[in-house]
C-alpha cells in the first residue's frame, strides 16, 4: 500500500531535514519505507521507517521535548 502524505511531513533523517512525500507499506512483516524530499537539494530518497524523526510541531504537540523552548524566559520583565 502506498500512502501519499497531504499535506506533506517535515522530517529529519540521518542525512537532514526533508518532506515526507509517501509511506509504503509492505506489511507487518517489513518496516515501512519513507520518501523524502531532501530540503537542502530536492533529492528524493527513501528511509527505513526506524531513521525517520518527525519534527516539532508546536501546534500539535508533537515531539516538543527533542526541541523544547522556553518561551517564558525570553518574555522581558516589566
Amino acid at each position: 500500500m502506498i500512502l501519499q502524505m497531504n499535506p506533506t511531513i517535515y522530517v529529519d533523517t540521518p542525512i537532514g531535514r526533508g518532506h515526507a512525500l509517501f509511506i509504503i507499506d509492505y506489511g507487518m512483516h517489513q518496516n515501512s519505507c519513507w520518501v523524502v524530499a531532501m530540503e537542502d537539494n530536492g533529492i528524493v530518497k527513501h528511509f527505513d521507517a526506524n531513521d525517520i524523526i518527525i519534527c516539532t510541531n508546536f501546534t500539535y504537540h508533537i515531539n516538543n521535548e527533542r526541541n523544547s523552548f522556553d518561551h517564558k524566559a525570553k518574555k522581558s520583565k516589566k
